[in-house]
């Protein structure tokens, strides 16, 4: 039966002590006193019940025993490193693999150069995307199942140990198709309760910026679709399909087809697009790459 007297490194001060055959030569070896590896080898007797040594003058002599429990021990320890290595490696930590979640909206600029920058820092660095919602990257993050994400920060309800690092602020604008754009220079969206719009599925950060801003608005906008990612909808609205409400950030993808306008300021719905990652992670040096790389990314952009 196993007790608190037996540990990894009692077992590892054994086996030192079984090759070096000397205090000394162990202590040195693993940097502690003599008086420390002799504590620890008499706790070790005392923890598996069992003698382990005869003392000889003032030498101690490892009885047939402790030269069993080495040699056993030292193929178990070297399981246990590898188990501990592997363990290491599914959390991130010793890969050379890193899980990136991202908001589709930031594929066309951020993300590329985010991905680049870091791989400048860890050539040997291998970035695997994932794209989806702000819902859906956020569940994917506290499951562990991306390491890190670009997202727009949530405004409530951000769980407990999550580190965040600030990227940029985005804002929401009328997006029509230039046939139909605005005359206004800035729209007073209050006067667009006859027009259609069209928006993101439920769980896109764009989405609740969306009915926030219709909110501010006083009256609940007509909704003729919903799509899944924002590519589509750029193209339904330059296809004069209706009208939406889309971050800056996209102006560049298909500028020529679309207008953006800006919204009076009290409607203004603002988005905190910044890198997250579990507090857990912090000590992973993948993830220390991503957030340096942030962090210049966003001295670049101010």
């Amino acid at each position: 039966m196993l007790n608190e007297e037996l540990t990894l490194r009692k077992l590892e001060i054994l086996c030192s002590f079984v090759r070096t055959g000397s205090l000394t030569k162990t202590a040195d070896e693993l940097h502690l006193s003599a008086v420390s590896i002799h504590k620890a080898l008499h706790s070790l007797e005392v923890g598996i019940a069992c003698p382990l040594f005869v003392k000889e003058g003032r030498q101690l002599k490892p009885l047939p025993a402790a030269l069993y429990l080495a040699e056993a021990s030292s193929e178990w320890l070297g399981d246990m490193e590898r188990i501990l290595k592997k363990a290491r490696a599914k959390a991130g930590v010793e890969s050379s693999q890193i899980r990136l979640g991202s908001m589709y909206s930031l594929t066309a600029n951020i993300i590329p150069r985010l991905i680049m920058g870091t791989k400048i820092r860890r050539p040997e660095l291998d970035i695997d995307l994932y794209l989806g919602s702000n819902e859906d990257l956020m569940k994917k993050l506290s499951e562990g199942a991306v390491d890190a994400i670009v997202i727009a920060v949530p405004s409530e309800n951000l769980p407990e140990g999550v580190q965040v690092v600030p990227l940029f602020e985005d804002q929401l604008y009328l997006a029509s198709s230039k046939k139909s754009k605005p005359l206004q220079s800035s729209v007073d969206l209050s006067e667009y309760k006859d027009e259609k719009f069209m928006t993101l599925q439920d769980g896109f950060a764009t989405t609740a910026g969306f009915y926030e801003a219709f909110r501010l608005a006083g009256f609940e906008p007509s909704v003729v679709m919903k799509v899944g990612d924002i590519f589509s909808l750029m193209n339904m609205v330059s296809g004069d399909l209706g009208r939406s409400l889309l971050p800056g950030r996209v102006k560049a993808l298909m500028g020529d087809a679309l207008d953006f306008t800006p919204l009076m300021p009290k409607y203004q719905v603002f988005q905190h697009i910044a890198l997250l990652y579990l507090q857990a992670n912090e000590a992973n040096p993948n993830v220390l790459a991503l957030a340096a790389e942030t962090r210049m990314l966003q001295r670049n952009n101010n």
